[in-house]
């Protein structure tokens, strides 16, 4: 079996932890370099219910894309949640580790797993990394689809093939409105609007859109908006990122069992459509 120290270094050359940004906490949380691992559990989230699964499951690393601790903390005390989690992780000698920006702009990264799952075809990344000479790497990722279909099919196709959540999917814009090309970004996005509009697309895929950047979106052009979950943008990146170890340890001979969670860790738990009384 592998030590923990080797496939942290293999996550590593996946995700190279400087490639995350300045304000992001990536890398290992908790983990002795030197322990023996043969089951690895991929997650979203690393809330008590991932580590209650990789307990089940006998795993001694989980990976997730959110960090534990994004802000400094000076306590990992059992009576908050998060040191509830580091503490059962320590006991259990199950290792945690982090890849979130920088899984974000990988190649493939994130938003490659979106579009995979959506079924588009990627024509390059919204927002290149200027390091990159390949011109691969970047945040987000513009695709064309296979026929041009109206944003309310291709809204159809997002709920259909996303995980499902609480939320589901909304839409914003013309529902009869046809496309062609579509920009995706896993995760919150309205901060990338400028690069959408840049991009010339007829649509834009991502999370968490507030009211003021859709409305402004919407009043400038004529584009497109589709809001899913931020999980359920994320969550085929754990698919992905499975993949890739589970080659890694076939390269390596290291018999690794991957597992991806599938718990749904979004924070919203329930639906109601809205409407005037009668």
């Amino acid at each position: 079996m592998p030590r923990l120290s080797e496939v942290i270094a293999a996550l590593d050359a996946l995700w190279p932890p400087e490639r995350a940004e300045g304000w992001d906490a990536v890398g290992t949380v908790c983990g002795d370099p030197d322990a023996e691992i043969d089951r690895v559990l991929f997650a979203v989230d690393p809330v008590r219910e991932i580590a209650d699964e990789a307990l089940e499951l006998g795993a001694q690393l989980i990976v997730t894309h959110h960090p534990l601790y994004l802000r400094g903390t000076t306590t990992v005390a059992a009576d908050t949640f998060k040191g509830r989690v580091v503490h059962a992780l320590i006991k259990h000698d199950i290792a945690l580790h982090v890849a979130h920006t920088n899984a974000d702009t990988a190649d493939p990264g994130v938003s490659d797993a979106l579009a995979g799952a959506l079924g588009l075809r990627i024509t390059g990344p919204l927002v290149p990394d200027p390091t990159d000479p390949g011109g691969r790497r970047g945040l987000g990722r513009i695709c064309e689809l296979d026929h041009p279909e109206t944003l309310a099919a291709f809204a159809a196709r997002a709920a259909a093939r996303l995980p499902a959540t609480a939320q589901g999917i909304r839409v914003a814009g013309d529902p009869e409105a046809y496309l062609r090309t579509v920009a995706v970004s896993g995760g919150s996005g309205d901060s990338l609007f400028d690069a959408v509009r840049a991009a010339g697309v007829d649509a834009f895929l991502t999370a968490d859109l507030r009211h003021h950047p859709a409305s402004e979106a919407v009043q400038h052009s004529p584009l497109g908006l589709v809001d899913a979950a931020h999980w359920a943008t994320e969550w085929p990146w754990c698919e992905q990122a499975a993949a890739q170890l589970d080659a890694l340890s076939d390269r390596h001979g290291w018999d690794l069992r991957v597992h991806v969670s599938k718990q749904v860790t979004d924070p919203w738990t329930t639906h109601h459509s809205s409407g005037a009384p009668n």
